[in-house]
């Protein structure tokens, strides 16, 4: 099942500042092969449900391992079976109304 996931990682006990723990989980989903796009506040995650849902998984390992003793991560998901819909054409949807 074809799913669109954004989810923010948080890391608990490890100062103010967590850029260094959201670089990793940007490395990790560049290995992927996964469809993905940073913005401000979280990530967006395109694929099937298993790769995304076990990307989610390794992104929080690694934070762990970087000495993170608590991660707090908050996830909005998304399916269709009607039909096929990348990030990108739910973006364009939108774009297209406004010109």
């Amino acid at each position: 099942m074809n799913t669109i996931i954004d989810f923010c990682v948080i890391p608990i006990g490890v100062g103010v500042s967590v850029s260094k723990y959201i670089a990793e989980i940007q490395k990790i989903l560049q290995q992927s092969g996964l469809n993905y796009k940073m913005h401000a506040y979280g990530t967006n995650v395109e694929g099937e449900w298993d790769e995304v849902f076990a990307i989610v998984k390794v992104c929080h390992q690694a934070v762990h391992e970087m000495g993170a003793p608590r991660i707090s991560t908050s996830m909005r998901i998304g399916t269709r079976t009607d039909r096929e819909q990348t990030m990108g054409d739910k973006i364009k949807s939108v774009e297209v109304k406004l010109s």
